[in-house]
């Protein structure tokens, strides 16, 4: 059976269901799994199954602990009519890639994959455990993660949601998908900082061990919907074996035959998740990590130095506007060997000098790695290029993606078949997406979706109708050092 294990060096070792309700390790280091499993089915054989087959094995093997019929009820209520494509997950060739289209879900963005997952896992977890406290689930978003988890929580038995996102650093559409959720057990809160220091605020709560025992009293627990949730990234592996399957599938490439894995990525979960399906057996080059100008991943891949003592840019690619890469530890840490207290020495040295730098054996494992970034303009360039050129209409992250892949594929000539990850639909940054392929100036962000619509005649996702129309629920705006009580007053209700 797999455990799960702190990356800072805790000696408890937990069932899958213990680490999901909990969250985080009680010494603020990630859950990982003690053993990545290898790849539980045969492309050749599955090549041709539903996205809810992979998901069940890929999920199974690493949530040992789950019942088989655990498990598929998760899938099944996870995967099903919310997603608009009826292939949950379409590979679609554009230009000289193909896209792993991630965004036909509730929220049209990347994160309904493993976020329609999570709150199964989590009700499923608290059932099998005897858990009688409420579950309060503490989020920090660059965007997307907040519509998702509150839409895959709101009205679920025993939690509430909450959503700390920054103030004026996400998409008018963004910010109008989370403003206006239903739901009584739902709350979301904007903050006068960046995603950064609602991480750190997230953060800072779930290490405070007196208010943890104040939530006990008001019969809470805290758990988290990010992808520092060991819940919300296993489920993300999924769909790169799926791609994967898909491409031999299409008879793009043989089965055993190498592709590369592009991500646009600020929080490093989506890419991790490319690792561990690389990991697990499924044949992967090169893993293709694209910033925006917000580039200290693709600095610290070709440098070892982790820096985030540097300018923070917003960006319209503001998922990505992120310095602090939670999930990069979990890399840090299986890359070390398991060493623990290197680790632990390492998240040190990032919170006491705003840097750290990576022994030789890390530095030698980053090799799987090629880091790359986009400017603004680039992205914008890229859009309008590929639409014109190809057809392909992408948002402003995927198309970070896709200018990063063009670079590394001019800077080494090489022609490896290659899997883009398309994170959100372009309806959601509609704004820059019509001004890069040329279209005119409008009032605000709503009219650029329908004008978008009108001229390329790409469906607008089914959760984006009406959204401009629907009434604002949640107002509220804190200072950084204001949301511990903003916890504190929404749960002594």
């Amino acid at each position: 059976m797999i455990k799960y294990i702190s990356t800072r060096g805790s000696t408890e070792q937990k069932e899958a269901a213990e680490a999901i309700i909990q969250g985080i390790a009680e010494d603020n280091g990630l859950y990982v799994p003690d053993s990545i499993p290898a790849l539980p089915l045969d492309i050749e054989i599955m090549k041709d199954k539903s996205y809810r087959d992979f998901a069940f094995k890929i999920i199974k093997s690493f949530f040992t602990d789950y019942a088989d019929d655990e498990i598929k009820a998760c899938v099944n209520n996870s995967y099903d009519q919310k997603f608009e494509a009826k292939e949950i997950v379409p590979v679609i060739k554009g230009a000289d890639a193909y896209f792993l289209e991630l965004y036909h879900g509730r929220t049209a963005a990347f994160k309904d994959m493993a976020l329609s997952m999570l709150p199964h896992l989590l009700t499923t977890a608290m059932d099998k455990k005897n858990e009688r406290k409420k579950i309060c689930i503490l989020t920090a978003t660059s965007g997307d993660t907040g519509k998702a988890a509150l839409e895959g929580f709101a009205g679920v038995r025993g939690t509430e949601i909450i959503v700390f996102y920054p103030n004026q650093g996400v998409s008018e559409v963004q910010e109008r998908q989370m403003v206006t959720q239903e739901g009584d057990n739902t709350h979301v809160f904007a903050i006068k900082g960046n995603f950064d220091d609602a991480q750190t605020g997230v953060k800072k709560i779930f290490s405070d061990s007196d208010f943890a025992d104040q939530l006990v009293d008001f019969g809470f627990k805290l758990s988290s919907a990010n992808s520092i949730n060991i819940g919300r990234l296993i489920p993300q592996v999924v769909y790169y074996v799926y791609g994967y399957a898909k491409l031999v599938e299409k008879g793009v490439i043989q089965c055993e035959q190498p592709i590369n894995i592009v991500v646009p990525t600020g929080n490093f979960g989506n890419i991790l998740a490319a690792y561990y399906a690389k990991q697990m057996g499924v044949p992967v080059n090169k893993l293709i990590c694209a910033s925006n100008e917000n580039k200290v991943l693709t600095d610290f891949i070709n440098t070892g130095v982790y820096d985030i003592d540097r300018t923070f840019y917003l960006t319209n690619s503001p998922s990505m506007d992120i310095l602090i890469s939670s999930n990069l530890e979990r890399l840090l840490y299986h890359l070390s060997g398991g060493d623990a207290q290197e680790i632990k020495s390492l998240m040190a040295a990032l919170e006491l000098d705003k840097k750290y730098k990576v022994n030789d054996k890390i530095k030698e494992g980053l090799k799987d790695f090629y880091g790359g970034f986009a400017t603004t303009e680039q992205t914008n360039e890229t859009i309008g290029n590929v639409y014109q050129k190809h057809g392909y209409l992408m948002d402003t992250h995927t198309a970070v993606a896709y200018k990063v892949y063009e670079d590394y594929k001019n800077s080494t000539k090489d022609e490896t078949v290659t899997l883009i990850a398309a994170t959100a639909s372009a309806y959601k940054f509609a704004e820059s997406v019509a001004k890069s392929i040329g279209l005119g100036h409008e009032p605000d962000e709503f009219a650029y979706v329908r004008t978008l619509n009108k001229k390329t005649g790409v469906n607008i996702p089914k959760a984006l109708n009406g959204l401009k129309n629907k009434e604002i629920r949640h107002t509220g705006i804190l200072e950084i050092n204001e949301m511990k009580q903003a916890v504190e007053k929404v749960l002594a209700k």
